[in-house]
């Protein structure tokens, strides 16, 4: 698949973008057979794309080859259906291997993500995205967030940089990323692709897409895509009223639950995703469980939600 071909398929028509949560078993390893049943059920849904292995699914905590047979088992799941972008991350040279391992594994793309530990220069920055751009085939979207912060100059650079076809956004700074969507604009011809990437992107979507952000991701979908998909469709039709009620009455809440604690945004999915039916497991240390009482607080977000729906039908 080419990077055209990319950009055509996460068109905002097509729906809300899957980062699936990684299951693990009773004794903590990768259990893939429920990781398969968690991806055909998102696919199922509706979902326009399937982010393996990236932030939701826990890339931090998976071994190289945890990481490839997630990744071939995304793939094989979703038969060309809807493509496949894994993560890819660490230093420049890990990066490079998980790059190399998610194209062996059959992925459309990559999700680059920070480099660990290290606070670089945009001149370091630019070079280690290339570096990872150069070393597969794939098409790769930079993630902006924590220690990888750019200029508009410096995304200029990116977006001309052979293989990299898109940014996604999981600072926050609207004022950054309008600078940046016009630099791109100016200055680089042709298509180049935007992500809100912030935790439950849903409450930012509609300023986001008000700059020129269009696409999103969605760690509701992964339990509760009917409300992710209700909220999506709102969304491109331009019907406020319904995305505001979602918004107020169920994004916000969750968002606000999610706030009180550290690695919520990891953890409290993945109690929603066991709630839905699907045993996947708990999160891997260092991220910890929810406490009981914001699992039944969770619990009653999503009935929240889902009674939105049923009200507006």
């Amino acid at each position: 698949m080419t990077s055209a071909d990319l950009v055509h398929r996460l068109g905002i028509p097509s729906g809300p973008l899957f980062f699936p949560v990684t299951a693990y078993g009773a004794d903590g390893s990768v259990d893939l057979d429920t990781y398969r049943a968690h991806v055909r059920q998102g696919v199922a849904a509706g979902a326009a794309a399937v982010f393996a292995c990236c932030g939701t699914g826990e890339f931090h905590a998976l071994t190289p080859e945890e990481f490839e047979a997630c990744v071939r088992a995304a793939v094989e799941e979703t038969a060309g259906r809807v493509p496949v972008v894994a993560g890819a991350g660490y230093g420049t040279a890990l990066a490079v291997r998980y790059a190399r391992l998610a194209e062996a594994a059959g992925a459309d793309g990559l999700l680059a993500m920070p480099p660990y530990l290290v606070v670089a220069g945009q001149e370091g920055l630019l070079r280690h995205y290339r570096e990872v751009a150069a070393a597969t085939a794939l098409p790769v979207i930079v993630y902006q967030r924590d220690n990888a912060v750019f200029t508009p100059e410096t995304v200029v650079e990116l977006a001309r940089t052979e293989g990299i076809i898109g940014l996604k956004d999981g600072l926050g700074d609207l004022d950054l990323m309008q600078r940046i969507v016009s630099a791109v604009r100016t200055e680089v011809p042709g298509d180049f692709l935007y992500f809100n990437g912030l935790p439950t992107a849903e409450q930012t979507q509609l300023a986001y897409h008000a700059i020129g952000v269009p696409l999103y991701s969605s760690a509701v979908f992964c339990f509760a895509p009917e409300i992710a998909l209700a909220f999506h469709r709102a969304l491109v039709d331009g019907d406020r009223v319904t995305a505001e009620r979602l918004l107020d009455g169920f994004y916000r809440p969750f968002v606000e639950l999610r706030a009180r604690g550290r690695g919520y945004a990891v953890s409290l999915v993945k109690a929603g995703v066991r709630m839905r039916g699907l045993d996947v497991g708990e999160v891997r240390p260092p991220l910890h469980e929810p406490g009981e009482d914001h699992v039944k607080q969770l619990a009653e977000i999503i009935e929240r939600g889902y009674a939105l729906l049923e009200e507006a039908q």
